[in-house]
């Protein structure tokens, strides 16, 4: 190699690599030990917006809570407390 290359290395050019942060169970940091079917606002942040549950890497649940909370959802659902389906894919 010659001394340009190496010079351009060094130089600190290069691009910065994002870290994304690790995200925090929700459940965990209010110290929820059951994830309650009847608590509908919290249910509904971890649905998409087309009545699917959320994957752990985008809610930032663990693994623990993630189960609770997909049976709490099917819970709510089988009791009509939330929607199976989103609104504008019914109609």
């Amino acid at each position: 190699m010659s001394d340009d290359q190496d010079r351009r290395r060094s130089a600190g050019g290069g691009r910065r690599r994002f870290t994304a942060r690790r995200k925090v169970c929700q459940f965990c940091a209010d110290k929820v030990r059951v994830v309650d079917y009847k608590d509908v606002k919290r249910l509904q942040r971890c649905i998409s917006e087309r009545g699917k549950i959320l994957p752990r890497r985008r809610t930032g649940t663990c693994a623990r809570h993630q189960r609770s909370l997909t049976v709490a959802i099917k819970r709510a659902r089988h009791m009509a407390l939330l929607h199976f389906v989103a609104a504008h894919v019914r109609s």
